[in-house]
Formats: structure tokens, sequence, C-alpha cells
């Protein structure tokens, strides 16, 4: 069975979720990635979420695929998802896939969790 791989805090409300793997290529860990991720707007109501993406250097076609379902999962529940840390390389596959205008992207957590109002230290 795959183990997930993120990190889940809580900052005043906002939940940041850090992906811990280099890379998220496997079937089996997006699948558990994905249902832990819905568990976090279905299960547990979290509305406001930043997805960390410092670590992640690989990306497959089947993990944006999960990530236009939770952002769509959060504006149903009334919330909002955002980007922050996601290396140049990443950001030109959202680019061209036309997902860049569909996500908000932030250069770090801070910035992040600030379009939230809240500030860290």
């Amino acid at each position: 069975m795959a183990q997930s791989r993120m990190l889940v805090e809580d900052y005043a409300g906002v939940t940041v979720i850090t992906f811990t793997d280099s890379s998220i290529l496997d079937t089996a860990t997006i699948d558990q990635l994905g249902r832990d991720l819905y568990r976090l707007v279905d299960v547990e109501d979290k509305k406001k979420l930043v997805l960390d993406f410092t670590h992640v250097k690989f990306l497959s076609s089947h993990a944006l695929g999960i990530f236009i379902t939770l952002q769509k999962k959060t504006q149903a529940a009334k919330g909002s998802m955002v980007i922050s840390a996601l290396r140049k390389e990443l950001m030109k596959v959202f680019s061209l896939t036309g997902l860049d205008k569909m996500f908000k992207f932030f250069p770090n957590d801070a910035k992040a969790l600030d379009s939230f109002g809240v500030r860290v230290q």
C-alpha cells in the first residue's frame, strides 16, 4: 500500500500541504495523494489550501488531474486553493496546459498565506 507523501500544517485556518517527494510520478502514490487531499476538503472541511511544491522537481499529468479536481472541490466548498514555490520548469507545464489561468501562484508559503490574510514570521 502506498504511503502519503505530504506534510499537513494549519496556520490560522489555512492548511499548508507540503509535498515531501521530489517526484510525483508513480500512479499508486498519486492515487493515495489524491485520496488524502480530497479527504482534507470532503471530510475535514478544510477550505483554504496552500500546495507547497518546494521539493517537487517532477510531476506527471495524472498528478495535474488530481490538482484540478482538488481545485474544483475546494471551490465547490466555497474555499480557495493556491500553489506556492513551484519551480520554473514545472510552471512551464502549467502554462503549456493552460492551468496557469486556473490556479494562483506564489513564490513561497509566506506570500501564499498572506493572500489569505495570515501573517507568519
